[in-house]
């Protein structure tokens, strides 16, 4: 099988990359091959496109069986206006750049396997969402939205296509966990904001396992939650990760102090909805770390 991977060199294309390299061909798209072609896995290769025009990179598509998008500038960041029409524009531009280079090709993947997030869903305690709950409003809804639709007309051209609604990404060396790790490491830790918050969590494995699993059964289209089946709130979350470390974790981190902080950009760590994989389990898939403490013990190592 060849896996081509737009968005590779990231936290969760690295993963992808470690995971298949051994078993599959795999090409990573790039907008510096040179400089990333070092860092691959030996066996993967890279090859340059801007992300914007349709060049010669689209023979890769060719002759390609899956098409991983996971293009977009991090959402980790102050949403000034200026960053907001960046984080739109890294997931639109070259989703519809791909999708202009499939439609000229004679041959082309037979699957498409599109980035997302659980952003879509109203961001809310009361909110249990699962793929046939409709989009609530705000920049992250329409964030979301916009990277859906840019790849809407997938269909069309003959080529089965999922969404891949990812939740917060639990894994070694990068994520959100390990923006977390040293306050609790220190013993300083503690629940964000309310605490109440759901944390829609997925271990790295799951997300590598659910897109393979996803690649490989041809009746599998749509939008698919890629999140743990036991979702936790944030005080769960704070009190689990305290007890793997065996560490205290005395402090509560209040609301406006990371609206001070982050801006508008705090409504992803303070806001949260319990997201469910209903389309995932009924397909069939079984995930590695369905229960958090294992995932936690998994990635620390304890």
């Amino acid at each position: 099988m060849k896996i081509v991977i737009a968005g590779g060199s990231g936290f969760i294309g690295k993963a992808m990359l470690s995971a298949w390299v051994p078993r599959y061909e795999v090409v990573v798209l790039t907008r510096n091959p040179e400089r990333t072609q070092p860092k691959l896995p030996q066996g993967a290769r890279a090859v340059g496109w801007d992300g914007q025009t349709v060049g010669d990179w689209a023979r890769e598509l060719e002759t390609t069986d899956a098409l991983v998008n996971l293009s977009g500038e991090t959402i980790a960041q102050r949403w000034t206006p200026a960053v907001k029409e960046r984080l739109r524009t890294s997931r639109v531009v070259p989703t519809q750049c791909l999708v202009r280079a499939v439609e000229s090709l004679s041959e082309r993947p037979s699957v498409w396997l599109q980035a997302s997030a659980i952003g879509i869903y109203d961001q809310s305690p009361t909110t249990t969402a699962t793929e046939s709950t409709p989009p609530g409003e705000g920049f992250l809804v329409d964030l979301g939205l916009d990277w859906e639709r840019s790849a809407e007309r997938v269909p069309e051209l003959r080529v089965r296509l999922c969404y891949l609604r990812i939740g917060v990404v639990l894994g070694e060396g990068g994520g959100a966990l390990e923006r977390m790790l040293a306050p609790f490491k220190l013993g300083v830790g503690g629940p964000i904001g309310s605490g109440e918050q759901w944390l829609s969590w997925v271990h790295i494995d799951d997300i590598v396992g659910a897109t393979e699993f996803l690649m490989e059964r041809d009746g599998l289209s749509g939008a698919f939650n890629l999140t743990a089946p036991n979702p936790v709130t944030m005080n769960t979350f704070a009190k689990t990760l305290a007890r793997v470390l065996v560490r205290p974790a005395p402090f509560r981190v209040p609301g406006f102090a990371i609206k001070l902080m982050m801006g508008e950009m705090a409504e992803v760590v303070l806001q949260g909805s319990r997201v469910l994989p209903q389309r995932l389990l009924e397909a069939g898939y079984a995930f590695r770390y369905p229960e958090l403490e294992p995932a936690l013990r998994a990635i620390l190592g304890k």
